[in-house]
C-alpha cells in the first residue's frame, strides 16, 4: 500500500484536491485497493454522516463508470474523515445496500466519493438488482443487473462501453413492444451461452472458479472457450481486482469547521451542506433532532401568525444562539462574542437545550417589536439578518427577569433608534458576523453606560439617496415604508386609519402618489417620480380607483366616497404629503415638501441629523436646500 505523500514532516508538504490546498501534516493520501474499500463499504468501516445526500446516479451513470474501471480509467479521488474523534462526531448511516449490524462503529466518513463507492458496491458486491432510474426519467425506479460481454471485452476494435450490458431484473432485454427476447439470462446457462460475466461475481474467487468450471462444462471443455475466459481473466477481471483509487484521508483531529468547508467545495454538484445541517449531524451523534426542534418552533410561529419570521432558518436560529451562548460567556471572562460559522460549528448540545426556549421568545420578541416600527409582512422586512441580534438580545433581557431593560420605554427607544441606523445606515447587506457581535454588546452597553452603538456611530443617511431608491430591493426603501405605516397613516377612499389587520387583509403595498401613466404624459423625470420619495404604502382597491389620473382628479373621487374635505386632508397629509400641492397637481414642489418631511421622519428614527441637506449635489437634485 503506497503512500502517494509523506506526512508528518518539518516542513508542511501541501497536497491539493477539487481546488482545495491541504497540509499533509493534517492529511494523508493513500492508494487503496477499491476491493477494499468496497470490504470497508459492507463491513460498515466505512460510513457517511448523515448529512450526505441519497444515492442518485442513473443507470448511464453507472455504466460509464463501469466502463472507466474495466480501462484502467483512473475515476478520482475520494475523501475520507477518520472516525472516533473528538473534534467531530456525526450520526452516521451505512451506505445504500449495505446490510451489515446496526452497532457497528465506522472506522472512516466518506466526504467525497459517495455515489461512485455506492455505485461500485451495489454492481460488484450486491446480488441483488441494482436500484436506480433513467437518465431520461428520474422519477422512474428500475432495477437493473449488469454484465460484461466477454467477447466484446476482449475485441480491440470493440468500443468498452458496448461490452457492458445492463439488463432488467428479470435478467431479459426485449424489443418489439415485449413480443421478442432479444437477451436471455434468466439462467447460468444462458449466461455461458452468451458469454456474458455477472459484475457482482468480480470480487468473489471462489464464484468465478465456479462459472468457469460451468462455463466450461457448458461448452464440453473445449479448448477456444477455455482459453478465452483465461484472457478475459489476465486482461479484465484481474486488473479490476487489482484497480486503485486515491483516498485522501483526514486525521481525526480535523476542526468541524474545516469539515463544512471541505464538503461544500467537494459537492459543488449536489446539494450544498449548510451549517444548519452539519450541527443536526453533530447533535443527532447525541440522539437529539436538532431538525425536528426547529420545525417545532416555526409551526409555533406559523401558528401564532408571526408572518415577519417566515423566512427565518435553522442557520439564522443557531447563528442567535450561538450570538447568545458566546455573549453569556464573555460576560463571564470565557471568550468573546462571536457567530461566525466556526463558532456555530462549537455550539454544544447543552448550551443549546439550555438557551432554547429563551431564544424561541426571543424571535416572538422581535417580531413584536418590528410591528411596532409598522414592519407588518416578511416581504416588507429591510434586513431578514437584522433579526439575528435583535432576537439574541430579546432572549438575554428575558433572562434578566424582573429588570429586563428592554421592556421600559425609554430603552425601547434606543433600542428603535439603534435598529433604524442599521436600516438607513444600509450596514447589513454583506457579511455581517461581525456585527451582530458588536450589537448585543453594544446595545446593553448603551443601556447601562450611555456608550453609543457602533451601528449607530456609523450609520449615515444622504439626502440624494431617496432618488435612488427606486424598489424595495433596498432595505431604506422598505424602511421608508415602514416608518409610515408606524405613524398610523389613512386610506385615501375611506379614511380609515391603516394598521396591522387592515394591511394584511386589504392586500396593501406601494404605490405612486402621482401616479406614473400621469407622471408619463407629463414628461415628469423618471428618477423623481420612480422614486420613494413618490410612494406609499395604499390599499389595492385604493390604488384602482385612483388609476392613471392627475392627483386633483383623484381627490375629487375621494370626496365622491364620502369623505368630508377635512377628512380628505387628514388621509393625504397622513401619508406625509402636501395637501395644497397635491390638489394643485404641483409636482416639483410636492417632491421637494415630501422629501424633507421624509428627512425629518428618518432623522427622528435615528435620532441623527442628516447632514448635506444643503450641499451642493442636493441644490442640483432637487434645485433648493432641503432644510
Amino acid at each position: 500500500m503506497a503512500k502517494r505523500h509523506l506526512t508528518f514532516l518539518k516542513k508542511p508538504n501541501w497536497i491539493s484536491f477539487h481546488g482545495l490546498c491541504f497540509c499533509t501534516m493534517a492529511v494523508e493520501s493513500h492508494d487503496k485497493k477499491l476491493s477494499e474499500l468496497l470490504t470497508w463499504v459492507g463491513q460498515g468501516k466505512a460510513q457517511l454522516p448523515e448529512f450526505q445526500r441519497s444515492w442518485v446516479w442513473d443507470d448511464t451513470k453507472i455504466c460509464k463508470l463501469i466502463e472507466s474501471i474495466t480501462s484502467g480509467f483512473p475515476m478520482g479521488a475520494a475523501m475520507f474523515l477518520e472516525g472516533h474523534g473528538d473534534s467531530v462526531r456525526f450520526k452516521c448511516r451505512r451506505f445504500t445496500g449495505v446490510k451489515c449490524p446496526d452497532d457497528v462503529s465506522p472506522d472512516w466518513l466518506v466526504l467525497d466519493g459517495q455515489q461512485r463507492l455506492t455505485t461500485l458496491y451495489q454492481v460488484f458486491m450486491c446480488k441483488k438488482a441494482v436500484e436506480t432510474r433513467l437518465d431520461t426519467n428520474r422519477d422512474k425506479t428500475i432495477f437493473r443487473y449488469y454484465y460484461l460481454d466477454i467477447q466484446k471485452c476482449l475485441d480491440p476494435e470493440a468500443d468498452r462501453l458496448d461490452a457492458i450490458v445492463s439488463i432488467s431484473d428479470k435478467k431479459q432485454i426485449l424489443s418489439d413492444i415485449g413480443r421478442t427476447i432479444v437477451l436471455d439470462l434468466t439462467t447460468q446457462e444462458n449466461e455461458f451461452e452468451h458469454l456474458m460475466f455477472p459484475l457482482n461475481l468480480v470480487f468473489s474467487p471462489n464464484e468465478i472458479d465456479d462459472w468457469r468450471f460451468g462455463m466450461e462444462e457448458h461448452f464440453q471443455n473445449d479448448s477456444e472457450h477455455r482459453l478465452l475466459f483465461r484472457d478475459f481473466s489476465q486482461k479484465i477481471l484481474r486488473p479490476i481486482q487489482d484497480y486503485q483509487m486515491p483516498v485522501i484521508q483526514l486525521t481525526k483531529d480535523t476542526p468541524k469547521e474545516a469539515v463544512c468547508q471541505i464538503f461544500e467545495n467537494v459537492n459543488t454538484g449536489g446539494v450544498p451542506l449548510t451549517v444548519f445541517e452539519l450541527v443536526t449531524a453533530t447533535f443527532a451523534a447525541d440522539e437529539y433532532d436538532l431538525r425536528a426542534d426547529w420545525n417545532a418552533a416555526r409551526k409555533q410561529y406559523s401558528d401564532k401568525k408571526l408572518t415577519l419570521l417566515k423566512d427565518i432558518t435553522g442557520a439564522n436560529f443557531l447563528a442567535a444562539m450561538t450570538l447568545l451562548v458566546t455573549y453569556k460567556k464573555s460576560l463571564a471572562g470565557e471568550g468573546v462574542v462571536s457567530c461566525k460559522k466556526r463558532d456555530i460549528l462549537r455550539l454544544c448540545l447543552e448550551d443549546y437545550t439550555a438557551n432554547h426556549d429563551a431564544l424561541v421568545a426571543g424571535f416572538e420578541s422581535a417580531a413584536a417589536f418590528l410591528s411596532h416600527q409598522g414592519i407588518y409582512s416578511e416581504r416588507d422586512l429591510p434586513y431578514t439578518t437584522q433579526l439575528i441580534p435583535l432576537a439574541a438580545t430579546f432572549a438575554y433581557d428575558s433572562e434578566l427577569k424582573e429588570k429586563r431593560p428592554l421592556m421600559l420605554g425609554q430603552n425601547l427607544d434606543l433600542l428603535a433608534k439603534w435598529y433604524w441606523c442599521g436600516v438607513f445606515g444600509e450596514l447589513y447587506g454583506s457579511a455581517n458576523e461581525a456585527r451582530f457581535a458588536l450589537d448585543i454588546a453594544n446595545i446593553f452597553d448603551w443601556i447601562y453606560n450611555g456608550s453609543q452603538p457602533d451601528t449607530v456611530t456609523r450609520s449615515n443617511f444622504q439626502p440624494t439617496r431617496l432618488l435612488s431608491m427606486q424598489t424595495r430591493n433596498s432595505a431604506a426603501y422598505k424602511g421608508v415604508m415602514a416608518m409610515i405605516m408606524q405613524d398610523s397613516p389613512l386610506d385615501f377612499m375611506s379614511g380609515s386609519k391603516m394598521d396591522i389587520a387592515s394591511y394584511l387583509d386589504e392586500d396593501t403595498d406601494i404605490h405612486h402618489i402621482f401616479p406614473q401613466a400621469y407622471c408619463e404624459g407629463e414628461g415628469l423625470p423618471m428618477r423623481k417620480w420612480n422614486s420613494v420619495v413618490n410612494k406609499t404604502p395604499i390599499y389595492a382597491s385604493t390604488n384602482r380607483s385612483i388609476g392613471g389620473r392627475a392627483p386633483s382628479e383623484y381627490i375629487k373621487t375621494m370626496k365622491n366616497k364620502g369623505l368630508s374635505d377635512e377628512q380628505v386632508v387628514s388621509a393625504i397629509t397622513s401619508h406625509k404629503v402636501n395637501y395644497d400641492l397635491l390638489a394643485a397637481d404641483d409636482f416639483d414642489a410636492y417632491f421637494v415638501d415630501r422629501t424633507i418631511k421624509l428627512l425629518n421622519r428618518i432623522e427622528k428614527a435615528t435620532g441623527k441629523s442628516i447632514s448635506g441637506r444643503d450641499s451642493e449635489e442636493t441644490i442640483k437634485e432637487f434645485g433648493q436646500t432641503l432644510l
